[in-house]
C-alpha cells in the first residue's frame, strides 16, 4: 500500500497541472496507471508462486475476477485519456461526446471474492472505487432510471416558463 501511494505521488508530481479539472483528472489517471500495474503484478499467473498451490475454482476465480478488473481499470484510463485530450485541445467538444463512452460497471461476484486473498480484494474494491468516482464524474445517468436531479427539475421548470410567458 505504501508502494502504492509512493507510485501516486511520483506521478502526480511528474505531471504539471494548470487547473483544477486538469489537477483532478491529472491526480485520477497517476491513480489509474498506478491500479493497472498493480493489477498487472496480482493477476499475472505466471509470475505468481502463491497460485501455483491453489484450487482450480481459485484460479477460475482470479482470473475471472482479474478480467473484470483489468477492463474497468482500462475502460477508466481510456475515458481519462479521452479528458486530457480534450483539456490539452487534441480533440473537440464533439469528439470528446462520441468517444467518451463509459460502459456500465460489472462489479465483481461475491463468491469468487470470497476465493482471493485480502490483497487482490482490496485491489479489486480499489478499482470498483475509481470506476465510481470516474462515473460521478461523467455524470451517467442515475441508476433509478435516469430521474431529474432537483437543479435539472428546476431547469425545466424556468425554460417551460419562458416557453409559456
Amino acid at each position: 500500500m505504501l508502494a502504492r501511494r509512493a507510485k501516486r505521488a511520483y506521478l502526480t508530481a511528474s505531471m504539471p497541472a494548470y487547473t483544477l479539472n486538469e489537477e483532478i483528472i491529472e491526480d485520477l489517471y497517476s491513480e489509474a496507471l498506478v491500479l493497472a500495474d498493480d493489477a498487472r503484478a496480482a493477476f499475472d499467473m505466471r509470475y505468481n508462486e502463491s497460485i501455483a498451490d491453489t484450487d482450480d475454482l481459485t484460479r477460475v476465480a482470479l482470473s475471472i475476477e482479474g478480467l473484470r478488473t483489468t477492463t474497468r481499470v482500462m475502460q477508466v484510463l481510456a475515458w481519462l485519456l479521452n479528458q486530457r485530450a480534450f483539456l490539452a485541445g487534441e480533440i473537440s467538444a464533439q469528439q470528446l461526446a462520441r468517444c467518451n463512452a463509459l460502459p456500465e460497471e460489472r462489479g465483481a461476484d461475491a463468491d469468487n471474492l470470497a476465493r482471493l486473498e485480502p490483497e487482490t480484494r482490496t485491489l479489486i474494491e480499489e478499482s470498483e472505487r475509481l470506476h465510481a468516482r470516474i462515473v460521478r464524474l461523467h455524470g451517467n445517468p442515475r441508476k433509478d432510471g435516469g430521474a431529474k436531479t432537483p437543479v435539472a427539475s428546476m431547469h425545466g421548470r424556468l425554460a417551460q416558463a419562458f416557453a409559456a410567458g
